[in-house]
């Protein structure tokens, strides 16, 4: 080890150990870089929904999860190669909101890669984003894999520009969960035929690894953890032998595995959303493999919450270590024995705490 503090040492020594998952952040190992033993780190920190109330008043609990992230991620030793931070940084895309994360972010101390969330978006259409963070969706190699960002968050062409009589009116009806006024996300075909272009570039045996905001395939559209055009982008996806996409947008441990393309969704700092089965009203397509998360404590600010680590290992799959907040962490791994992801240890539905039943 380099000389400094390794995570584990300064938890310790902090009387922090036991409560590590406080720490709404997450570490990627990849393991399938240049070399074959060559090994490269990326933390992850996604969905902090910073809200403005007045002047430099914001929502505290929100801000706590921010900042404890960035906290932990300054902590590793090594530190990780970047952190990518996956969208929702505001909750009404305000210029004070994206300010205010952008001063709480710029505390760490490796480069961010960003990916941007519908609620960054629709106030003015990511104008003040990109002036701050750069291009909405790019792509960029590291250490012998090719990664990509994509904004997934788009909609239909008359819902963004003509529907609504004010931006601030558009804002709002996006960034209800449960609105039937809502539309659907996309990738859209211009984004669609720059990211064929972009794999054109690269040999179908390089690394693959995919971020977007919202999930790359359908769970449940009245609640847009959805994205209408997501078989059309996993097409494009499917010539690589090795493709894994990271999303955040639905705050729960949720995974899934089509072709040979895996899935995993980032945690939120912010809160935690109850799964779709909830909305008994409506058919929903949670993967089957998908193990719930034990129902989130709603009188506790943080329960729900959480940070977890992902080793990948190339064609011989992944390891996602969950660490949940006042929760039960769980690893969910994808091995050479397994087509798809499964929890490691078995989930015994007796030692469990189901989800709502009931929206």
């Amino acid at each position: 080890m380099r000389n400094g503090i390794d995570r584990r040492t300064f938890l310790k020594g902090a009387g922090l150990l036991g409560a590590a998952a406080a720490l709404p952040m997450g570490l990627v190992e990849i393991v399938w870089g240049k070399a074959p033993d060559q090994k490269f780190t990326f933390a992850y920190i996604s969905d902090a929904h910073l809200t403005h109330i007045k002047g430099t008043e914001f929502v505290q609990n929100f801000d706590k999860g921010l900042r404890k992230a960035v906290f932990e991620v300054n902590f590793l030793d090594p530190q990780p190669d970047f952190v990518v931070f996956g969208g929702d940084l505001a909750q009404l895309g305000k210029k004070e909101e994206i300010d205010h994360g952008r001063e709480i972010m710029k505390e760490l101390t490796t480069p961010v890669k960003w990916v941007m969330g519908e609620h960054d978006y629709y106030l003015d259409l990511g104008e003040y984003w990109r002036k701050n963070f750069g291009p909405d969706h790019y792509s960029f190699d590291h250490k012998g894999v090719h990664f990509v960002v994509l904004n997934s968050i788009l909609t239909d062409d008359y819902w963004t520009h003509e529907k609504w009589p004010t931006a601030e009116e558009r804002m709002h009806q996006m960034a209800r969960l449960d609105n039937p006024h809502g539309s659907p996300f996309m990738v859209k075909d211009a984004q669609r035929a720059w990211l064929k272009n972009d794999l054109a570039k690269i040999s179908k045996d390089t690394p693959l690894v995919v971020l977007s905001h919202s999930p790359l395939y359908k769970v449940f559209k009245p609640w847009n953890f959805w994205t209408d055009d997501a078989e059309k982008v996993q097409a494009l996806l499917k010539p690589f032998r090795q493709v894994t996409v990271f999303h955040g947008h639905v705050h729960q441990v949720l995974y899934n595995q089509i072709g040979h393309i895996s899935f995993n969704a980032f945690m939120s700092t912010a809160w935690p959303w109850p799964y779709p089965v909830s909305y008994s009203q409506k058919p929903n397509k949670i993967p089957d493999i998908t193990v719930f998360m034990n129902r989130a404590d709603p009188f506790k600010e943080r329960d729900g919450t959480g940070w977890g680590h992902i080793d990948i290992a190339g064609r011989n799959g992944f390891a996602h270590h969950y660490g949940l907040w006042e929760n039960t962490p769980r690893t969910v791994e994808k091995d050479a024995r397994m087509a798809h992801p499964s929890d490691t240890k078995y989930q015994d539905p007796k030692d469990r705490i189901p989800p709502q039943t009931r929206y």
